[in-house]
């Protein structure tokens, strides 16, 4: 059996999939804030915590490298505080959690099968004239209002990109924005020893394939019956086109994710019951309020 036959037949089981997915700010919080107030917010928190020894620039001393960070002597006991309050809360409290630790590097096969090697891209747009690139639908957004390009196509975008003339946000030129096109968001390495032996393969873009490929081996070794779930922390890897807001979105990133496997027809009671769950842990154990 080839590996996509396997990965399809692993996954046909799981029925139904609940992700929970978790960065050190959830996302609908920062998008809650207006962008003016959070640039503003954001300077004085990378101010604090550069000067408090929280989080540093990457590669400072070398010029820098954009979207990576560095956590300090602070920083590094908040994360692990963070991480290990996760795992007790979503693993060691329960009886139908269990862990694992995947590898990073998998098979290309594998993200031939889930999709992300042909659908796994962002709208990329280039300017002509600064070289300056820009993620085309995020861009739109800034312009016409949230949620405007959700559902357009590449040819809705660069329709609406010619007739409104927009100027670049670098230079301020107008009339100078490539066609968009899908910018795979994958990181390519090499695997092997030599050039002419190596293999093209990805830095993981989630760590939900791991557990996907895994399923049958915990369900072997550990007997569980669905309902369950498997949960893991880990780094993954995403080339975003315009990575921004501090540690809240960078191309790596660590995710603490559990993915709950449960019979059809069971999902609407199961997914109530995470929501309660999960806004338990911000709320109660972690401490962020309900109403920001």
């Amino acid at each position: 059996m080839d590996l996509n036959e396997e990965h399809r037949q692993t996954r046909n089981p799981l029925r139904f999939r609940i992700k929970i997915l978790y960065s050190a700010v959830p996302n609908r919080i920062l998008g809650s804030w207006k962008k003016e107030s959070l640039d503003s917010s954001l300077k004085e928190i990378v101010s604090v915590c550069k000067r408090r020894g929280f989080v540093y620039p990457g590669s400072e001393i070398y010029g820098g490298l954009s979207n990576t960070f560095d956590y300090g002597p602070y920083g590094v006991e908040l994360l692990q505080n963070l991480k290990q309050l996760w795992w007790k809360y979503f693993v060691h409290l329960r009886e139908d959690i269990v862990g694992l630790d995947s590898s990073i590097l998998l098979n290309p096969k594998v993200w031939e099968a889930s999709g992300h090697v042909s659908n796994f891209n962002d709208p990329l747009i280039d300017c002509k004239n600064c070289k300056t690139r820009i993620r085309a639908d995020k861009f739109l957004e800034d312009q016409k209002g949230e949620g405007f390009a959700t559902g357009l196509t590449l040819e809705k975008m660069n329709q609406v990109i010619k007739e409104s003339n927009f100027a670049c946000p670098n230079c301020g030129q107008r009339g100078t924005f490539t066609e968009a096109r899908d910018f795979n968001l994958m990181f390519k390495t090499s695997h092997g020893a030599s050039a002419e032996d190596s293999l093209d393969i990805y830095l993981r873009p989630e760590t939900a394939q791991g557990i996907f490929l895994n399923f049958k081996n915990v369900v072997s070794t550990t007997r569980r019956k669905i309902p369950f779930g498997i949960a893991q922390i880990g780094k993954s890897f995403r080339n975003e086109i315009m990575a921004r807001q501090f540690v809240f979105r960078t191309r790596e990133f660590e995710q603490m994710e559990m993915e709950f496997f449960c019979e059809p027809g069971t999902q609407k009671e199961w997914f109530s019951h995470w929501v309660n769950y999960c806004m338990n842990w911000l709320t109660e154990q972690v401490g962020i309020k309900k109403k920001i």
